[in-house]
């Protein structure tokens, strides 16, 4: 293997495209091959971006020798089958979120990789950027005192239904797969646990999918998360968390830049009964930080996922955690009655 990770993707939409920009800056990554349905659309990805070589299939992508890893940016209910593709053809991969259609997917995917002697992490690329490592340092540190709530939104308003795969239930879409499972997964993070309890309600979509839904949870230590998704809605699309003499607001959560991410430490005034004993009552109101790394968020995932590989440095995101995340959105989803198995395929095996 090369010093370097030469990636080949999986996909030509616009995820891939921001992950070829985001390999681009990255320092240990460059993308040699692309696989696509058509070869016009391979050769146009290939062109926009230099890469290499262009196929125009996904096998012929998966079994090309000079790439490393395959990064999967295909339709979710197509993560499961490539993945495993890509795994058997002895290839690291990073697969985007989420990894696979349910939980019994999830674990079968880590168990192909375990067998095979190659890395599969899920691309949760927020997760990657330094501001979460200093705000989880703020929380262990005791900054905002003991975590008592976490609140998460991502949401957004589309006008292109038709033809949208996040409102195909046969592809798995919707608002809690799609948006969802990253307020589903910074709340886990955050806990530092998984919940014991949790519900959603929604709004369903005629197509079978929740297009919105507001979720909460709890965990074991009592702390609790709320969230709510939405591909039909506005919303600030920011974090809160919340402690017993603090809380720490995160204002871009799901995207920060790679230079200028800010989080803000927060303390309320305490009511008037407590003020003469309050912790932090000499402490600002108010105090903000700025994080930067200088590499494009997808080219430190990127980063992250080469010294993995490379150097055996952890993953970002673990197996335990996209396990984690799969069984809360299997049970959310249940809860909401839209798919979490292809009910053709299931009845053709058995």
């Amino acid at each position: 293997m090369s010093k370097n990770i030469r990636w080949g993707i999986l996909g030509t939409g616009n995820i891939a495209k921001q992950f070829a920009r985001g390999v681009a800056t990255s320092k240990r990554g460059q993308v040699v091959a692309v696989g696509s349905r058509s070869e016009v659309t391979a050769k146009a990805y290939a062109d926009e971006f230099k890469v290499p070589q262009a196929y125009g299939s996904y096998g012929e992508l998966i079994e090309d020798t000079s790439t490393d890893a395959v990064y999967v940016s295909l339709p979710n209910s197509m993560h499961f089958e490539w993945t495993l593709e890509a795994i058997a053809a002895g290839k690291h991969v990073l697969c985007e979120k989420p990894i696979a259609s349910n939980a019994v997917q999830t674990e079968e995917l880590f168990d192909a990789a375990q067998r095979k002697g190659v890395k599969l992490v899920e691309a949760f690329m927020y997760r990657s950027h330094p501001v979460y490592r200093e705000i989880q340092n703020k929380i262990r540190e005791g900054a905002i005192g003991q975590l008592k709530m976490i609140r998460s939104s991502f949401c957004y308003r589309t006008t292109k239904v038709a033809g949208n795969i996040r409102f195909d239930a046969s592809l798995f879409g919707g608002a809690l797969m799609d948006i969802g499972c990253y307020c589903i997964n910074l709340s886990r993070f955050i806990a530092g646990q998984e919940p014991k309890t949790m519900s959603v309600v929604a709004n369903l979509h005629f197509g079978g999918v929740d297009e919105a839904a507001c979720g909460v949870m709890q965990f074991p230590s009592g702390v609790m998360a709320s969230f709510t998704c939405g591909m039909n809605l506005q919303a600030d699309n920011t974090a809160t968390i919340s402690g017993s003499d603090g809380y720490i607001e995160i204002p871009v959560p799901w995207k920060p830049p790679a230079e200028g991410a800010t989080y803000v430490l927060g303390r309320s005034t305490p009511p008037k009964m407590d003020s003469k004993d309050a912790k932090n009552a000499s402490a600002p109101p108010r105090q903000t930080f700025t994080v930067g790394s200088g590499v494009d968020l997808y080219g430190q995932e990127a980063d992250d996922f080469a010294a993995a590989v490379l150097d055996g440095a952890p993953v970002v995101i673990t197996r335990a955690d996209s396990l984690g995340n799969m069984r809360v959105l299997d049970e959310l989803r249940q809860q909401v009655g839209v798919p979490t198995t292809d009910e053709s395929r299931v009845q053709e095996q058995a």
